[in-house]
């Protein structure tokens, strides 16, 4: 485990009461799935939200009672198999493609086990405020949050597999913008501090803090829209292998990819999308979503040559994306809480990059290799959970999350 946390952490009773809003937020957020919906898993990629509320728990019970607690015990020590996710150093794990194969504990269980082991933090916390241990809970917390907004995502996945379209949520809180003119902004060019500066929460890939040299260059002033995504697919965007990197090209032909994942069949001539409040007419406005990073480059490719004002147009990269934030972030209204934004930087270490000791070391450095970087945050992203320096990542032909795209050229 870590024997020195990398900041200085919060105080036990504000750490206690994030916890238990955390913990209360996951369950809420089955409130209006049946016992079968958290049990199905929809593909390899997602997981049945039953095992992301098992999965959390696990981690509290062996990265934090585990080494902690005295007299610990495991509540099932098969567990620690059934819900461990990749950490090598805990030991085997259940193959990831079956775990909605996993009948067995029910839900009621998973709940049950889930207040045990809220009950025994809760009790741990008060009798040990040591900076390590209350730099792993916060760690759990925030971890539970990543596993909140991949529930909500792979739920989604799930209801759009049900030719009933079923609804996971009943009121409108639906993700759009204001219909804006697009326009070029410049961006902050030459040496840029980038990364965490490692005062409070941040995750190990998020820093160090270092300098980066970023070209003139300009950015979006808004995401890209559904609107003009329908004019590149109506143009024949997906059909012409100009646009498309040739490994993008194979996997378009391989997976008979024509649109953005959950658009579908147009009603009374009206294009659908699939979200968790159903099928519904698609808002022209809101940002496109549900893109791969295949799909958000050849599209740069595509505006550059065929829409008016868009001459240039690429993907950001992860340094321009934030140096921008940092400048614009009280000004521009959808840098965080609409989708994730595809940049072309590579998920690579950044300069004097350690990952953290012990088994938390697994967390964010040993899948620095063959993904690509995305900023912001997305409307399924918890409240709180954002950052500037956030940095998410994913294979490039990934689209299952809330992914879109922020348009940048070079120059202003």
């Amino acid at each position: 485990m870590l024997n020195n946390p990398p900041y200085q952490t919060p105080v036990a009773d504000e750490l206690l009461e994030q916890f238990h809003l955390s913990r209360k937020y996951s369950t809420d957020l089955i409130q209006n799935l049946s016992p079968e919906d958290c049990q199905a898993q929809s593909m390899e990629d997602a997981s049945p939200a039953k095992w992301h509320l098992a999965h959390v728990t696990w981690f509290y019970e062996v990265m934090v009672l585990r080494p902690f607690e005295e007299s610990f015990t495991y509540w099932n020590p098969r567990f620690a198999v059934l819900f461990n996710s990749y950490y090598n150093g805990v030991g085997d794990k259940h193959p990831r493609s079956k775990r909605g194969l996993l009948t067995r504990p029910s839900l009621t269980e998973v709940l049950a086990w889930r207040k045990n082991i809220e009950e025994r933090v809760t009790k741990l916390l008060k009798e040990n405020s040591s900076a390590e241990l209350l730099w792993l809970i916060q760690l759990g917390i925030n971890h539970e949050q990543q596993h909140q907004e991949l529930l909500l995502t792979d739920i989604h996945h799930l209801f759009s597999s049900n030719s009933l379209f079923p609804a996971y949520r009943t009121q409108s809180n639906k993700v759009s913008c204001v219909e804006k003119l697009f326009l070029w902004l410049e961006g902050m060019s030459g040496l840029v501090e980038i990364g965490h500066d490692s005062e409070g929460f941040h995750f190990d890939n998020e820093g160090p803090k270092h300098s980066a040299l970023n070209q003139k260059y300009s950015i979006g002033n808004r995401l890209v829209s559904n609107l003009e995504w329908f004019q590149f697919v109506e143009d024949g965007g997906y059909q012409n292998f100009k646009w498309w990197l040739d490994a993008g090209w194979a996997w378009l032909q391989s997976e008979k990819i024509t649109t953005p994942l959950y658009w579908n069949k147009e009603e009374q001539g009206q294009p659908l999308c699939f979200s968790l409040h159903g099928n519904t007419p698609m808002d022209p406005h809101a940002p496109v979503s549900n893109i791969s990073y295949f799909e958000a480059d050849a599209f740069t490719r595509w505006a550059s040559q065929n829409l008016t004002g868009y001459a240039g147009a690429r993907l950001p990269t992860e340094f321009e994306w934030e140096a921008f934030a940092n400048l614009s972030s009280s000004s521009v209204d959808d840098l965080f809480g609409k989708v994730w934004q595809w940049t072309s930087s590579n998920y690579t270490p950044y300069p004097a990059y350690q990952p953290w000791g012990g088994i938390a070391g697994e967390y964010n450095g040993k899948f620095m290799v063959n993904q690509m970087v995305l900023r912001g945050s997305s409307a399924y992203t918890p409240e709180g959970h954002s950052r500037v320096t956030y940095r998410n990542f994913f294979p490039t032909h990934a689209r299952w999350q809330m992914t879109g795209l922020r348009l940048a050229k070079d120059g202003v």
